[in-house]
């Protein structure tokens, strides 16, 4: 590392790319990390998975060379990859490592390498409409590209993976037509608008999201509950479920799929919080438990429900799709309780708010202008957009 601030060191290392240790993760084989940050970064935000082992040391404690003590965790017999910020002092500390015996290399451009990174899952649905799911494990993002006869439709797109979209689109052979949210993201900058320009198409937005101050409102299809917009052969049909905030909307794929947003979840339901704040949450809450009883749990057992997010504890399908069904959410703890108790318990004890919650809804609202290296800094971190 010459040139850097880091002590000087006797060995190079190889870097490991994102995409590697994402596959060697989903294949299930044991992986081991040293992540390097401070405490209270990793604490908020690291790589997890099955099969994966992380001791965390600063690197400041390997200044000096490796303190036996403080890696007693690391193991001699396999490799180590080195995680941190931005992939500067993984590389010393990897360095350090392979200097006193160890086998390592550091994760490329460390945690915004894996921020950067997203994959897909290609399912049919029994009408022989292909959904692929996006999911960005740095943060459970998953958006949506319903692809039927040669037209296509992108749900809750990221703005930093607007390209390869459109990519996928036409290797797929789908002209886009139209881009949609389920609702004002506040954890994520959305690339509702960015797509829809690059592939030329429509816009579209919640009626009912857009009036809460969109700046952009008159330029965008609004859809409303009870609206059916066709793609190919493939029908979304939308229905309003506000809680989470009081303009989501969930799309129906051919009565098949329903793509929640921040909703429901495999696991949980939405924080109420983000846009009443804790004063309003109640009677968010309210509104959360009716849109979930009344306009999704009613769905057939069999349909297929998906989210805008999944948490760290969060299982894929044996397929890697997270997905899962109407009937197995029906036995979620949660969604057992009766009326009152669901409100009190999902607007009480929140968990944090997204990092630049604030910030983002502003940038999705269209008031406020950033450019894309902002963008993906604001949105760096967890979600935290799930009550339970």
């Amino acid at each position: 590392m010459s040139g850097s601030k880091f002590p000087e060191t006797t060995v190079e290392v190889a870097s490991t790319k994102p995409v590697t240790l994402k596959q060697r993760i989903d294949d299930g084989r044991s992986v081991t990390l040293l992540d390097t940050r401070e405490p209270d970064d990793f604490a908020n935000w690291h790589i997890d998975g099955p099969g994966v082992e992380t001791v965390n040391v600063p690197y400041t404690d390997f200044l000096d060379g490796v303190d036996e003590a403080a890696v007693e965790g690391l193991p001699r017999d396999e490799e180590v990859v080195v995680t941190c910020a931005m992939g500067l002092s993984s590389e010393f500390v990897a360095e350090r490592l392979v200097e006193a015996g160890y086998e390592a290399s550091h994760l490329a451009d460390g945690m915004r390498g894996w921020a950067r990174l997203c994959g897909h899952t290609d399912i049919e649905l029994p009408s022989g409409t292909l959904v692929r799911q996006y999911h960005r494990p740095s943060s459970g993002c998953l958006a949506y590209m319903i692809v039927a006869d040669g037209r296509a439709a992108v749900i809750d797109p990221l703005r930093v993976f607007t390209e390869q979209y459109a990519d996928d689109a036409a290797t797929l052979g789908a002209a886009v037509d139209i881009v949609l949210d389920t609702h004002v993201h506040a954890d994520h900058v959305s690339g509702l608008r960015d797509l829809a320009t690059v592939t030329n198409t429509t816009a579209a937005m919640p009626a009912a999201a857009a009036e809460r101050g969109m700046t952009d409102a008159d330029d965008l299809r609004l859809v409303a509950d009870g609206d059916n917009i066709a793609v190919g052969s493939a029908t979304l049909s939308v229905r309003a479920t506000p809680g989470h905030t009081t303009g989501t909307a969930t799309y129906v794929v051919d009565g098949a799929l329903a793509l929640a947003g921040d909703t429901l979840f495999l696991d949980g339901v939405a924080r109420p919080d983000l846009e009443a704040g804790a004063d309003g949450s109640r009677a968010a809450a309210e509104a959360l438990y009716d849109s979930v009883h009344d306009r999704l749990l009613s769905l057939p057992d069999d349909a297929l429900v998906g989210a805008a997010h999944h948490g760290p504890e969060t299982a894929p399908r044996a397929d890697g799709a997270y997905l899962t069904t109407v009937a197995t959410l029906r036995e979620l703890p949660v969604l057992s309780l009766d009326r009152e108790t669901f409100i009190d318990r999902v607007a009480s004890d929140l968990p944090p708010r997204p990092a630049n919650h604030e910030a983002i809804i502003e940038t999705n609202l269209g008031r406020r202008s950033v450019d894309d290296e902002t963008a993906f800094e604001m949105e760096l971190g967890p979600n935290n957009c799930a009550a339970y």
